[in-house]
């Protein structure tokens, strides 16, 4: 069988527009070799960053990255998902290092001190991440291949002209590639008994089930490609009904047999698993798990102060809940029994009309919170952001997120709402909200996206996201909002917030019972976190963490800077210092409010 590359490549007689697409990423010693001659930092920044997104399609179709020919070059592909890609990429992370030393910081500006400290932040924590790479799973539930390829294109891939439906072809040939790959390493991980836990194979197997559960005219691949492509000008109804056919097409015979191929290969590591969760099962979990302890939080605390804070901050927001339910004659019963009845008597029906109210009441919060926000922010991001629910095969495993606007602001910000029956409830919804859009990600994300004084690789997140700044800020803002009085006259309200609060910070407990601790999947079912963000923390060891950390950190950054102003302080000017210093660790956040600080004190 011709790989997917090379059936796309036979298809050129037919359609022209293809032939980008079969350019293959460019080798990085090439791409890297140019910018070692680079003048200046600033445009070693530049270079660097265009040779990394030339290997990363993926990452370059959400922002937008390059223009023209070069952009829908890349929107053909799919990156990689081989071991030897992924050891390029390290490979080329470390030329970048070694290019960056070679730069005077002395001789830099403010802000190019900065922009250097940060890349070299990155890139040594992905250089680290090496040593760890074989416990991240290829296929889970909640962020493999099975998962990141169907979002790519449903919800990232731009379609706004012809040529772009012709692109969204070109990847979808490549589906059957990439899942191969996905299976070659797991594969090889099983070989080496690295397995996931049982239970989350049975979560990914369920969840990949249902993605081919049903004829393929009703896969998102093919319903949502053809619902956007009646939105494209210059495309009749013919061409569009082509083009939903040859979907439907490639969804039945690649993409419907790569994720059964996949299914059984995850069937058949089931009896060699076991239902261990953590990270400690592994030679060298102790050493993982500190590693991505440290790249979450941006800190240096230990599995063990991170569990104590959390049950510290557990204790400390169940008296603040207890209290207000009382005050509402919610007595009896534990925090967690009286909270989850009032979840219930706040629900939405679990059918099409309830999904329809629960989605309006979402788009009523998110402009409220814009009018909100005018008290408290002078800068805010120019790209919309809107709602909109997840396909129904994630609805079982996907919590709520954002996606960020790409560059040329083709897109808006988006959040997405998965609508399984124990989401459809009022309580805690506008907490929700204000976390994934208004003041929380939307614009913490997109103010990075659109600062044009920041170097592109900041602007786009190139090398990574640092959780506990953007966590912790969507963490911050929902604090916020309860300190402007945005609850006045809403204890249920306030309680969703709190409730959202204590969540994280029984996040702290569980992911380090779970990963050093040794605790069961079930213990930390019963500490009172939903089974599927259980199974979330177990493949994702260490982000669940960076939440509350980074909440509490920019809380102190934030009381430091009110403590040594006094009356000169003014939020609007740390929000803006926040905002658009962009995605930074921690150590660097801080460096900033003190910046911010002193200038403040000359005035």
């Amino acid at each position: 069988m011709p790989t997917a590359i090379s059936r796309v490549c036979l298809m050129l007689i037919a359609c022209p527009l293809l032939l980008a697409a079969c350019a293959p990423p460019p080798d990085h010693r090439t791409a890297a070799s140019s910018v070692a001659a680079a003048p200046s930092v600033a445009r070693f920044f530049a270079d660097f960053t265009d040779s990394w997104m030339k290997r990363q399609p993926e990452q370059a179709t959400q922002s937008a990255y390059f223009d023209g020919e070069a952009q829908d070059a890349l929107d053909g592909q799919l990156s990689p998902n081989t071991r030897g890609f992924r050891e390029e990429t390290v490979a080329l992370a470390r030329e970048g290092l070694a290019q960056l030393a070679g730069f005077d910081r002395a001789a830099m500006s403010a802000a190019e001190r900065q922009s250097a400290e940060l890349m070299d932040w990155q890139l040594e924590a992905l250089v680290a991440r090496e040593r760890f790479a074989d416990y991240s799973f290829p296929l889970n539930q909640f962020s493999g291949a099975n998962v990141r390829l169907p979002s790519l294109l449903t919800v990232v891939h731009p379609l706004t002209e012809p040529g772009d439906a012709e692109r969204y072809l070109a990847r979808l040939e490549q589906f059957d590639q990439r899942m191969g790959e996905a299976v070659e390493r797991s594969l090889e991980q099983g070989a080496a008994g690295i397995l996931p836990p049982r239970f989350i194979l049975d979560a990914t197997i369920a969840q990949m089930e249902r993605f081919v559960d049903g004829p393929a005219a009703e896969n998102p691949l093919v319903a949502t490609f053809s619902q956007r492509l009646g939105r494209v000008e210059g495309l009749d109804e013919t061409a569009r009904l082509e083009l939903v056919a040859r979907a439907e097409q490639l969804v039945t015979d690649e993409v419907y047999p790569a994720w059964r191929l996949a299914i059984e290969t995850l069937r058949g590591q089931r009896d060699s698993a076991t239902d261990d969760a953590g990270l400690w099962r592994f030679p060298e979990g102790e050493a993982a798990y500190a590693n991505a302890l440290h790249q979450f939080t941006t800190t240096r605390l230990s599995a063990q102060e991170i569990h104590d804070i959390g049950l510290r901050e557990v204790a400390r927001i169940e008296g603040e809940m207890d209290a207000i339910l009382r005050g509402l004659g919610r007595e009896r019963g534990s925090v967690a029994e009286r909270v989850a009845q009032l979840r219930r008597d706040l629900g939405y029906s679990d059918d099409a009309s309830g999904r329809a109210a629960i989605m309006a009441d979402i788009e009523t919060m998110i402009r409220d919170a814009e009018r909100r926000a005018d008290a408290l922010f002078d800068i805010r991001p120019e790209s919309e952001v809107i709602a909109q629910p997840y396909p129904e095969f994630q609805w079982a495993s996907a919590a709520a997120s954002y996606t960020a606007p790409p560059l040329d602001r083709s897109r808006p910000g988006i959040y997405q709402m998965p609508l399984r029956a124990e989401r459809l409830t009022r309580f805690g919804l506008r907490t929700l909200v204000y976390h994934e859009t208004v003041p929380g990600h939307h614009f913490q994300v997109a103010l990075s996206v659109e600062n044009e004084s920041l170097p592109r690789f900041r602007q786009v997140r190139a090398f990574g996201g640092i959780s506990a700044f953007s966590e912790g800020w969507a963490l911050y803002a929902e604090r916020l909002a309860v300190e402007e009085g945005w609850y006045e006259g809403d204890p249920e309200g306030l309680l969703g917030q709190l409730d959202a609060e204590l969540f994280r910070a029984r996040r702290l407990v569980v992911d380090t019972g779970l990963h050093a601790l040794r605790w069961t999947r079930q213990q930390a079912i019963d500490y009172g976190i939903p089974s599927s963000e259980v199974d979330r923390y177990v493949v994702i060891p260490g982000q669940a963490t960076s939440y509350k950390i980074g909440q509490l950190e920019i809380l102190r950054l934030r009381d430091r800077a009110r403590e040594a102003l006094g009356e000169r302080f003014d939020p609007k000017a740390f929000h803006n210092r926040v905002l658009l210093t962009g995605v930074v660790p921690i150590s660097m956040l801080e460096a900033e409010v003190e910046a911010l600080i002193a200038e403040a004190g000359q005035r």
